[in-house]
């Protein structure tokens, strides 16, 4: 991708948390960081804050990213007044999930512009520390404008991560077996309400790390992870399969043991 940095004009359509914590490193490159929400973050921007979508996409954005959760993307994008759009301009976006943004940016974004679909594979628990080594999926999904989709992927080469280029279908089937089944497994020990007992084995101590770390992440995102993955509803039957085998075995092993008493 080459070594050279180049300042880019970048965009946030949605600037929650996981918004702001990418924008702080990119702001430590010395990228030019504004941003529109349906929430105010005047306060962490200040004027290059836009509370008006029409002004925003008005300015020259050289990158506009889109950071709004799985549920809203549809709802959000086509609202965006591309109109206003005073050059063609890199659309990226960042979530967990990918042919969903595809196909919808693939629907609305005018042919000019440019698209890529990223996934950060870490966010501001796994990333506080830095980047390095950390996963970050992409797919050049229209891209002519070489220069700048590789200047905007060189943000995160440049932090370390661990670049992975992949098809958004490939990566939608590996993320139902890890991160949905993950999440999965996570929100059932917290219906479990399984915590740390003064003889934890280091294998239930990794369970209480799973059950704490996917507690951390809203019910919307675990939602949008199982609606909008065609591949989650596969694990979702492969792990209630597992469960009624893994539980016929004991059964069958338990009626074995009741009839030689």
């Amino acid at each position: 991708m080459g070594s050279t940095t180049r300042r880019l004009n970048i965009g946030f359509i949605g600037f929650g948390s996981f918004a702001q914590f990418l924008a702080k490193t990119m702001i430590k490159q010395g990228h030019l960081i504004r941003a529109t929400s349906r929430s105010d973050y005047s306060a962490h921007l200040g004027p290059h804050f836009f509370r008006d979508m029409d002004e925003f996409m008005g300015l020259e954005n050289d990158v506009i990213l889109i950071c709004t959760s799985i549920l809203s993307l549809s709802e959000v994008v086509k609202s965006i007044p591309f109109h206003r759009l005073k050059k063609p301009t890199l659309f990226a976006d960042v979530l967990s999930v990918k042919e969903h943004p595809r196909q919808i940016l693939l629907q609305e974004v005018p042919e000019d512009s440019d698209l890529l679909c990223t996934h950060p594979m870490f966010g501001p628990e796994s990333g506080k520390e830095g980047w390095k080594n950390l996963n970050f999926m992409y797919d050049r999904v229209r891209v002519r404008d070489e220069d700048l989709c590789s200047s905007f992927l060189r943000i995160f080469e440049t932090e370390g991560c661990k670049m992975i280029e992949m098809s958004c279908e490939e990566h939608d089937k590996l993320a139902a077996q890890s991160q949905f089944v993950t999440h999965t497994i996570g929100r059932i020990l917290s219906e479990m309400q399984i915590t740390n007992t003064p003889i934890d084995t280091k294998g239930f101590e990794k369970l209480v790390q799973v059950k704490e770390s996917t507690a951390n992440d809203s019910l919307d995102l675990y939602i949008g992870l199982f609606i909008h993955n065609r591949f989650a509803k596969q694990q979702m039957k492969n792990l209630e399969g597992a469960l009624q085998r893994v539980k016929g075995s004991l059964e069958a092993k338990m009626e074995e043991e009741d009839g030689r008493e």
